[in-house]
């Protein structure tokens, strides 16, 4: 059986993994993640690692479970590949991530680690109505790894097909 053509463009969407409770006077933006948290990053990027998939260009919100989740995904690759933070991956809505997910024209494939409802909503925006293969919303330490026929270009995101969706709460931790 022949193997499939590479897809033009790939989305990797990683929520954060599950975060503890703001302590008091902590802010949200510090909020690390849980012991169960730390344990779906890690098995979440082991199972990614496993099928073989390793984006290109990885970029991640600044806020710590971020940081921490990202973090765990690239040590899981087990390659030195940079991560970038950026702010507006924190404070942004839809309109930002699409913006930053648009603005990389180069990579072949980009992994965003962010935030709900925000995450959640750009994939709804590519699946369409596959995104109803997902009931039960976007769960902390899920990856959603979406292919493109086409680059994305003029300032919207093409229609993309769910190649394959890891969530860390359907296998034990």
């Amino acid at each position: 059986m022949p193997t499939p053509p590479a897809p033009a463009f790939r989305l990797y969407l990683l929520r954060h993994a599950k975060a503890g409770w703001a302590l008091p006077g902590q802010k949200d933006f510090d909020r690390t993640l849980d012991d169960t948290g730390f344990a779906a990053a890690k098995m979440i990027g082991e199972m990614a690692a496993d099928r073989g998939f390793a984006p290109e260009v990885l970029l991640s919100s600044p806020a710590v479970r971020c940081r921490q989740t990202a973090e765990a995904f690239r040590c899981a690759m087990g390659e030195d590949r940079t991560i970038r933070y950026i702010d507006a991956l924190y404070t942004g809505a839809e309109d930002a991530y699409r913006d930053i997910i648009l603005g990389q024209r180069g990579a072949a494939s980009l992994m965003v680690v962010g935030h709900n409802p925000v995450i959640e909503e750009i994939l709804r925006e590519v699946l369409g109505e596959q995104a109803a293969a997902i009931p039960y919303g976007y769960p902390p330490g899920a990856l959603a790894v979406i292919d493109f026929p086409d680059r994305p270009q003029s300032g919207i995101l093409p229609p993309g097909k769910l190649a394959e969706w890891l969530d860390p709460a359907c296998h034990a931790l």
